[in-house]
């Protein structure tokens, strides 16, 4: 006759009895071992209620391993998880880097409702130093680890560097980011001497990864030091695309350079 869980937990109960002295001492020794989660000996799960009527209950632990998950998998790294609203400072700000920041919270506040709509995303544009990226990392440690949504960050001249090395590694990478839940790219066509970083080869890959979350509503997060016509400008298809996605929720920061940039405080 097959044995009932009553059966097994019984079972179990008389064999722990039996522990010799020696067991005893490497179960101590066991005991002692620190866990990820003390509560339920990162078993995942643990009993509840006094004989014979335990219950197994899942560990709360299992979201907080997936969060560790998606953190990991996000590509952010260690400094930038520690980015979030409350250390983006804006005492002495000027009101544009002020909107930029009501406009990152605004977006986290409705991304559940917005999430499946053609105007999902949100672009924060313009002046570098302004506070673009901490504000876009934000939202991607909020939305990673209070909603558990999956956030890949890709650093627009880094990533592409990375890629161009190691062509093994662009078909799997171009596929995370066409399907990743919310795809962020830092720096988007990054200029260097005014002139922007925009080869054909890399307008083509950000051109394809764009078109696939345009299609299939998938929100992206964009900081550039471009604005909208200056992305439409090296290509009108991949810019206005952008715009369009991230209509409701862009920001261009233009202004005084030492009143915008924050490497420059005290200059």
């Amino acid at each position: 006759m097959a044995k009932t869980i009553a059966d097994v937990l019984a079972e179990l109960r008389k064999k722990s009895q039996l522990i010799t002295p020696s067991q005893e001492d490497k179960l101590a020794d066991s005991e002692e071992k620190e866990y990820d989660c003390p509560k339920c000996k990162d078993e995942l799960g643990y009993l509840k209620g006094t004989w014979p009527n335990e219950v197994w209950v899942r560990c709360e632990c299992i979201e907080w391993k997936r969060i560790q998950k998606i953190m990991k998998a996000s590509e952010i790294t260690e400094e930038f998880k520690k980015l979030g609203f409350q250390n983006f400072l804006l005492d002495g700000k000027q009101q544009v880097i002020k909107d930029a920041y009501e406009c990152a919270i605004e977006y986290l506040q409705k991304f559940e409702n917005i999430r499946l709509n053609r105007k999902n995303s949100i672009a924060l544009l313009g002046q570098p130093g302004s506070g673009k990226t901490h504000l876009l990392t934000a939202i991607a440690n909020n939305l990673m680890r209070k909603k558990s949504i999956p956030v890949l960050y890709f650093p627009y001249v880094e990533g592409f560097n990375d890629l161009k090395d190691d062509f093994d590694k662009l078909e799997e990478k171009l596929e995370r980011m066409k399907n990743i839940d919310v795809l962020f790219i830092d720096d988007l066509f990054k200029p260097v001497k005014g002139k922007p970083r925009a080869t054909e080869w890399q307008v083509e890959q950000t051109y394809a990864v764009v078109n696939h979350r345009y299609l299939n509503h998938k929100p992206i997060m964009i900081s550039s030091e471009l604005t909208v016509d200056e992305l439409a400008e090296i290509d009108e298809a991949l810019g206005t695309r952008i715009y369009e996605m991230c209509s409701d929720f862009t920001v261009v920061i233009k202004g005084d350079r030492k009143q915008l940039n924050h490497r420059l405080a005290g200059a």
